[in-house]
């Protein structure tokens, strides 16, 4: 074995002559180097291509800038993200503010980033129809989607900053055209939070309740001045594009100038060239409406005479085609003139032959011949008269029928013996009484004779007869003194 290797092939780590740097840690060179890349690179401005976008749940964003020729690594931290203008993604160059740092865990060096913007306009139009492309596959734009704007809506909702020029251009042309009652929701309409207000407020017109103390809109207008495209991006955000899709009521975009377009103005279900057109769209124009009903009110009216007119010629057509009333009723009066001279001639002949009639009888009706008949009649009668004794036999036969039934009756009436001295018992209520049990049932009962009636008690017992009185000695008559006649009586 070469002796000069095996001298530099030691297994022991020894300090050589003039060696007097003891061996750095791991740690001990890493944090050097993170302390060296962050002093010397404590603000840099990089720009590149976003590659990896991943927002982690904790809200940090992980990514890599990369160009032709190398990558980088950045993180975001979650409070810088969340003030982030417009969504980063994957293709999308920009420009990253931050500082370089190093991660001893995995040896690698990343930016930090604080600021992140769009390289250009370049850049913002490629965001632009990376993102219409997305939401024009998913329908979004579609005809079908739109719906009619009122013709005349009670409530206009509007979406705009309350200090802008814009809003007092459409209230302005409101009160010019027609009137109209109008809620505005305040919102920024560029610049940090911006888009998140604009969707809040498009929402928040959405769910409003319909009986709810302020009236939900019929119609909503988006609206805003013009501006470059880095000033109308909130109106390309995702999340307001997706408000206005979902919208409940009808949407007019009016953001920018007319040569200015945003996503906003694809998805919504009318696009206006700018805020004050929004307003000419929204309402009719009061004195031309008005004028149009006056003008349909004429033509009614117009058609309504004409209609008249027409019908009036039609029955004038009609009546001169029709013969005349006195044409039409002259064959009547000939047949009612024929009828009445045919009634006159008939009575005539009925009082002829009455007279005749009675000429004939005029004879027998002489009182003569009446009192010849009478005369007559009066004969005959007295022929018919029966003799008294044939009436009288069949009357007196009758009569002595009547008396035998009469005696016969008394002999049986229940009242007939009364007169000998009996009576006849009956209840209160006039029922019969014939058995001691009945009179004992009974209790008070009325006795009934010839003369009249009186009232009894019944008792269970009968009344014993009571004793004869027992016979006296006479007192003697004083002596000197006469008997006492006994039909005087004793005053005293």
């Amino acid at each position: 074995m070469d002796d000069s290797l095996s001298l530099d092939a030691k297994l022991l780590a020894e300090s050589g002559a003039g060696d007097n740097a003891a061996p750095l840690s791991v740690s001990e060179i890493s944090g050097t180097l993170k302390r060296v890349v962050e002093d010397r690179f404590g603000y840099v401005r990089i720009k590149g291509e976003i590659s990896g976008y991943k927002r982690a749940a904790s809200g940090h964003v992980y990514l890599a800038l990369k160009d032709d020729k190398a990558v980088l690594d950045g993180v975001m931290w979650k409070g810088n993200a969340g003030r982030l203008p417009f969504q980063p993604e994957d293709g999308i160059e920009v420009v990253v503010s931050g500082k370089l740092t190093t991660y001893p865990g995995r040896s690698k060096y990343q930016v930090v980033i604080d600021k992140m913007e769009l390289a250009g306009e370049g850049a913002l139009m490629q965001l632009f129809e990376k993102l219409k492309a997305k939401l024009h596959a998913e329908g979004l734009f579609d005809q079908d989607r739109k719906r009619p704007i009122p013709f005349l809506p009670k409530t206009i909702g509007v979406v705009t900053s309350p200090t802008g020029s814009v809003i007092r251009d459409i209230l302005h042309r409101l009160a010019d055209r027609c009137p109209s009652h109008v809620v505005v929701w305040p919102v920024l309409v560029q610049g940090e939070g911006a888009a998140k207000q604009i969707a809040g407020a498009i929402n928040g017109f959405s769910g409003m309740d319909a009986d709810g103390s302020v009236a939900k809109p019929d119609l909503l207008i988006v609206a805003r001045g013009g501006g470059s495209i880095e000033d109308l991006w909130s109106f390309n955000e995702e999340e307001v594009v997706r408000a206005v899709a979902d919208c409940s009521i009808p949407v007019i975009s009016a953001v920018g100038h007319e040569t200015d377009t945003t996503l906003c103005d694809f998805v919504a279900d009318l696009r206006a060239p700018t805020p004050t057109a929004a307003a000419e769209m929204a309402v009719p124009v009061r004195a031309e409406w008005l004028a149009s009903l006056n003008e349909s009110r004429a033509r009614m009216a117009r058609s309504v005479q004409r209609g008249f007119a027409t019908a009036q010629e039609r029955l004038e057509a009609q009546r001169r085609l029709m013969p005349a009333l006195t044409d039409l009723l002259r064959p009547h009066q000939q047949r009612v003139d024929e009828l009445s001279d045919g009634m006159k001639y008939a009575m005539g002949q009925n009082v002829a032959q009455a007279r005749n009639r009675f000429s004939a009888s005029e004879g027998a009706l002489r009182p003569v011949m009446l009192r010849q008949r009478l005369d007559a009649a009066k004969n005959r009668l007295e022929r018919f008269e029966l003799p008294v004794v044939l009436v009288k036999r069949p009357l007196d036969d009758a009569r002595a029928r009547l008396d035998s039934l009469w005696r016969l009756a008394q002999q049986v009436s229940p009242d007939g013996p009364l007169k000998r001295g009996y009576a006849r018992i009956s209840t209160l209520d006039g029922g019969f009484v014939g058995s001691r049990d009945e009179a004992a049932s009974a209790g008070a009962v009325n006795l009934h004779f010839h003369d009249g009636e009186v009232g009894a008690q019944i008792t269970d017992e009968p009344v014993a007869k009571p004793k004869p009185p027992s016979k006296k000695a006479k007192p003697k008559a004083a002596r000197g003194k006469k008997p006492a006649d006994d039909r005087q009586q004793d005053l005293f």
